[in-house]
């Protein structure tokens, strides 16, 4: 039997940073993932500038730059006549966003956790909860046809939408949605784009740089992704022809990498972010249409709210831990939810009039363009963005 104070369940996103940050509170931690080191993973790979913010406070932006990922520091985006650039904002001693290959992120993040002191163990099945009390106190796992015994005061969940862990406390779903898209993406070098955005009549097709090549993803409905599945090449040539003219020329002189990936799981959902002696951070705890690309970002911020939680508790004590896990359930909900509300609206696909000519308004203002970039970033809530945008209004 191994004994910590916390055990981590991911070592992603979502729980890398906060084993790191856990650990540097003096706290005993552990942190186990299922995949390989390094692995890959399926991603829109964008982190917005808030989570570059947290990087950069991480000391490990750096390393993150290293990797071969451009700096991002514009917005393009087209619909149908309307063409708006908006400018990154200003977050935490930069503007840059970065989309970094996730096999890089990852291992970026899981080395810092380890620099910190906590022990890393990588291509473990966690199997069951430890239970004493009425509350989790640690954990089963199996690795390389052995199994191990944890016990730890606090067990974190950040293992994805398929969360074990989450399956296993258990945590009650909740302000769920539909499916509203599907994805087909690939990768392309040798293309001439920024970060785009191209929008049309029931599709969207996002362009991001990334370490020596483009993420090129074309967005259908969700009613379509039984079509969309037979011949995810011919969906995705559709898709930019009908969207995005302009890639579709600038790709016939790039190269394609690997395959195609069809994604049709986008799944829409809250999860009880805590209970006594656990914690669900990332997309174990809410998860939303991939479009608005606000995964990574949104763990980090998970991540941060979970170790200051624990930081003012003060103590692993149930009655003083269980109280402040509670404040991070509401504080992570307060801070997720309008951007669940504005991804949802999004990911219908719908091009309206009546935001057509918002767009139109937003494209002839350069102080409309610098909010709406701060509210595509997220340094803004929709809420927000939208009372001022009503003020400046004519």
């Amino acid at each position: 039997m191994e004994t910590y104070d916390v055990v981590v369940v991911g070592a992603r996103c979502g729980g890398a940073p906060a084993a790191r940050l856990l650990a540097g509170q003096g706290l005993r931690v552990l942190l186990l993932d299922r995949g390989a080191r390094g692995s890959d993973k399926l991603s829109t790979l964008y982190v917005h500038q808030p989570g570059v913010a947290f990087l950069r406070a991480w000391g490990v932006l750096d390393e993150v730059r290293a990797t071969g990922a451009p700096p991002i520091t514009e917005l393009t985006y087209r619909v149908r006549d309307v063409v708006l650039r908006a400018p990154g904002p200003e977050v935490g001693g930069g503007n840059e966003a970065y989309a970094p290959r996730r096999g890089d992120l990852d291992a970026i993040l899981g080395r810092a956790a380890e620099a910190a002191g906590v022990d890393v163990v990588h291509e473990a099945s966690v199997t069951e909860l430890v239970h004493e009390r009425g509350r989790p106190a640690g954990l089963r796992y199996r690795k390389a046809g052995r199994w191990h015994e944890v016990r730890a005061d606090l067990v974190v969940g950040a293992d994805g939408l398929r969360s074990t862990v989450a399956g296993l406390v258990p945590a009650e779903s909740y302000a769920v949605h539909p499916k509203l898209s599907c994805c087909v993406y690939g990768y392309w070098a040798g293309l001439d784009a920024g970060f785009e955005q191209h929008q049309g009549d029931g599709l969207w097709v996002g362009v991001i740089p990334t370490a020596g090549a483009h993420v090129v993803a074309c967005y259908f409905r969700q009613s379509e992704f039984a079509r969309v599945r037979v011949d995810v090449a011919g969906a995705h040539d559709r898709c930019l022809r009908a969207a995005a003219p302009s890639v579709a020329e600038r790709l016939a002189g790039a190269e394609r990498i690997g395959r195609l990936i069809g994604m049709g799981d986008q799944q829409n959902y809250f999860r009880t972010a805590s209970g006594p002696g656990w914690a669900l951070v990332g997309d174990a705890g809410h998860h939303k249409d991939s479009l608005t690309a606000r995964g990574i970002t949104d763990a980090f911020v998970q991540a941060d709210l979970l170790a200051r939680a624990v930081a003012e508790a003060g103590s692993l004590r149930p009655a003083r831990l269980d109280a402040r896990l509670a404040a991070y359930a509401r504080e992570r909900d307060r801070r997720m939810m309008p951007f669940y509300r504005s991804t949802l609206a999004v990911a219908r696909l719908d091009v309206e009039a009546e935001r057509l000519a918002e767009l139109r308004r937003i494209a002839a203002s350069p102080e409309l363009r610098a909010r709406y970039g701060a509210a595509v970033a997220g340094v803004l809530t929709p809420e927000e963005y939208r009372l001022h945008d009503a003020a400046l209004a004519p």
